[in-house]
C-alpha cells in the first residue's frame, strides 16, 4: 500500500497489515509509535539510554503480538504504554535506585533564531522539571506524564494503569501537587519571576 494512503490509517489497522507482510506499514508504525514512546520511557527513567533499550523492546513485543492481535480489544497506543510502564517499572526495581538526571536528559537545542540565553533558561527548566518528576512516587510520576506531557485522557492512562478513572485522577492531583511543592522555591533561579515582571 503506498504511504500517503497508509497515513491516515489506524493504528490497529497498521498492526494488521504489518501481520501480513507489509513491511511499509510497520515503518510507518514505528514512526509514528517511537517517538512517543521513547518520551516516556525518558521521563520514568532519567535515562535516555535506559529508555532507548525499554523502547526497543517494547517494540519488538509489539512486532511479535502483531499476529495473534485482537481487534476492537485494545488500542495498540495504549497497550504499548502498559508494555512500557511495566518495563520502566521492572527496571527501575531491578537497579535498586533512584536516579538522578543525566547529560542525555537534556533538552534539544532550540532553532537557531533563539538566544543563547532562552535556550540556557529552557534547558534549566527541563533539568528542573524532570529532576521534580524523578522525585515522585513512580506511580504518581506515570500519571502525571501521561496525563500532562503526553496528553491522555484519564480513562486511556486507566487502561494503561490498570486503575479506575478516579484512581487516575486523584494520582494525578498528587502527584502535580508535589511538583508544585518541590519547584514552587526555584522560580526566580529558573526564571519564571523575571517573565511577571516583563508582563506587568
Amino acid at each position: 500500500m503506498p504511504r500517503d494512503t497508509l497515513d491516515e490509517v489506524p493504528d490497529e489497522t497498521l498492526l494488521v497489515l504489518y501481520a501480513n507482510g507489509d513491511p511499509e506499514a510497520a515503518r510507518l508504525l514505528t514512526s509514528r509509535l517511537t517517538p512517543r514512546v521513547l518520551g516516556y520511557a525518558t521521563r520514568l527513567l532519567s535515562d535516555r539510554a535506559e529508555a532507548e533499550d525499554v523502547t526497543q523492546e517494547a517494540m519488538l513485543r509489539l512486532w511479535k503480538v502483531a499476529p495473534d492481535w485482537r481487534t476492537g480489544e485494545a488500542q495498540v497506543s495504549t497497550w504499548l504504554y502498559r508494555v512500557v510502564t511495566n518495563l520502566c517499572t521492572d527496571l527501575r526495581r531491578a537497579r535498586g535506585r533512584r536516579p538522578g538526571v543525566g547529560l542525555d536528559d537534556a533538552p534539544e537545542l532550540a532553532s537557531a533564531g533563539a538566544s543563547a540565553v532562552a535556550t540556557m533558561i529552557e534547558a534549566d527548566r527541563m533539568a528542573a522539571l524532570n529532576s521534580a518528576l524523578a522525585s515522585l512516587p513512580e506511580r504518581q510520576r506515570q500519571a502525571v506524564v501521561l496525563r500532562h506531557i503526553e496528553g491522555l485522557s484519564n480513562p486511556e492512562i486507566g487502561a494503561i494503569m490498570d486503575l479506575g478513572v478516579e484512581a487516575v485522577e486523584s494520582l494525578t492531583a498528587r502527584g502535580k501537587r508535589s511538583l508544585a511543592a518541590v519547584l514552587a522555591g526555584r522560580k526566580a533561579e529558573l526564571g519564571y519571576e523575571d517573565e511577571a515582571e516583563e508582563g506587568v
